[in-house]
């Protein structure tokens, strides 16, 4: 990876991380980054267990989106197989921001949603 696509990255992070802070009150939606892989998946059933939610979405941008897709299988398929959870919707898209040097970047985004069957 190069120095630009670093910046870009960090960028992305500190951008997720201000819409996270934004959006505190939807505690459905758990924000994929560099925390380690269980935590993210212990927040998915988390979700679904201890706070009764009828669906869960997981949201990642750029090299954190195989990351969001692992979350969503493990905490189905592993953790909450007898709550019947499915994938209800994928959606993916691309996001145009401008970066520290004024250059506008584009970061693709994936939200994934599961849902109790």
């Amino acid at each position: 990876m190069t120095e630009q696509e670093q910046k870009e990255q960090k960028n992305s992070e500190h951008e997720l991380k201000q819409e996270s802070k934004k959006f505190k009150e939807d505690t459905n939606i758990i924000y994929i980054g560099e925390k380690p892989f269980m935590n993210y998946v212990t927040g998915v059933v988390t979700q679904f267990k201890t706070k009764a939610q009828r669906e869960v979405i997981i949201k990642a941008r750029g090299k954190f989106i195989s990351r969001a897709v692992d979350v969503a299988e493990v905490s189905a398929k592993k953790f909450l197989k007898e709550e019947k959870i499915k994938v209800k919707n994928i959606s993916i898209n691309s996001e145009e921001f401008e970066n520290k040097e004024g250059k506008k970047v584009n970061v693709s985004a994936i939200d994934i949603v599961l849902e109790k069957a």
